[in-house]
């Protein structure tokens, strides 16, 4: 490895602390960027790949084309989750150099179950079985939902490395770190094998951020600059200290970018943070040092604000905010689903047009 001095501001995150970086992006190339900076996983979702069949195209028109003449009966629905497959694979390909040399730990390519199906338990399960059995380093997003957890739950007891994502607060981020200790403890006791397993719980920190923003547009909350930047943040360190006062043994995840703080911050947490190809070009020109952050707590006075005023920020930050049955209808789980759903029914009318190929 390089001096550390001429390391990269990502590779010296990752090679000086104990904090992971994660390419939030299944584009090959980005991916690549990624690795060579030190990342070790990365993750898709709907807004990614479509966002990646949007950007490269020209790379995609063979396979998607090949799958529909390959399926001859197979419907939209089907070719796409076909699609969104091979994207995932061929990240998780990539990534196999990783996964080998960390024994397991490291190296894994997160693939995110349909969105549509968040209400669903026993399909969130059926299809994050099926996405564990397309590689040996693929980890599965289900989302923090009402359904979501239990689906997590039960994933994890037959064996499946789950990533929870839709979540944005620490009552999800404790859910779901109690859903996976049962369910390893489930297999454990049931004679299954849990060495290899290496769950992560995702907190959208920018998205809290956004909503928060929304919310304060919306009801005319004045705020002092700067402060509803740290929503996430804060939401992030007290969920950390949480779980590692409790010993869970899933690990946090920090996304959604939106500042570099939201990577600034962290460093030094045992957490992986998975940052867009855009952000890690930026964070790499950057000037910022790199210390340990994440024992720094957000300042009195911004954490006070923050809490005062806003009612959405209380139910994110207090551990008991919210019950599970009021995860799926949180601003920012509604918004994030709703742009999920979005993204997935333009691949499907990308697909369509391969399918039907338009006539005018």
């Amino acid at each position: 490895m390089n001096d550390v001095a001429q390391q990269s501001p990502l590779l010296r995150t990752v090679s000086t602390t104990p904090t992971d970086v994660w390419n939030d992006s299944c584009s090959p190339a980005e991916l690549e960027y990624a690795i060579a900076n030190g990342a070790v996983g990365a993750t898709t979702n709907p807004a990614i790949v479509l966002g990646l069949l949007k950007k490269e195209m020209p790379a995609w028109r063979q396979t998607i084309a090949r799958l529909v003449a390959d399926n001859p009966t197979a419907d939209e629905d089907t070719i796409a989750w076909l699609l969104i497959e091979q994207t995932g694979l061929n990240g998780a390909e990539l990534l196999r150099p990783v996964f080998e040399r960390e024994h397991g730990r490291k190296g894994r390519l997160s693939i995110q179950t349909n969105p549509v199906l968040y209400r669903d338990t026993e399909a969130l399960v059926e299809q994050a079985v099926h996405f564990a059995a397309l590689a040996p380093n693929i980890q599965v997003k289900i989302p923090a939902t009402a359904a979501g957890i239990p689906a997590i739950e039960e994933a994890t007891y037959r064996g499946v490395n789950i990533n929870a994502t839709v979540s944005f607060t620490v009552p999800q981020a404790i859910a779901v770190a109690e859903a996976v200790e049962r369910g390893l403890n489930r297999r454990q006791a049931a004679g299954g094998d849990v060495s290899g397993m290496t769950p992560v719980t995702t907190l959208m920190v920018g998205r809290l951020d956004d909503w928060l923003k929304a919310v304060a547009k919306r009801d005319g909350i004045v705020t002092t600059p700067g402060h509803l930047d740290w929503a996430g943040v804060a939401v992030m360190k007290h969920a950390y200290r949480l779980y590692r006062a409790r010993g869970y043994r899933a690990r946090l995840l920090a996304a959604a970018y939106r500042s570099h703080l939201h990577w600034s911050e962290f460093i030094g947490g045992d957490v992986v943070l998975t940052i867009t190809h855009e952000w890690q070009v930026l964070i790499n020109n950057s000037d910022i040092e790199i210390r340990e952050r994440m024992q720094d707590p957000v300042a009195p006075d911004i954490l006070s604000e923050l809490q005062r005023k806003f009612a959405d920020f209380r139910k994110a930050y207090d551990e008991d905010g919210m019950t599970p049955a009021e995860f799926d209808t949180y601003g920012a789980t509604v918004r994030t689903m709703r742009s999920f759903i979005e993204a997935y029914r333009e691949i499907l009318s990308i697909v369509r047009d391969f399918m039907l190929p338009p006539t005018e």
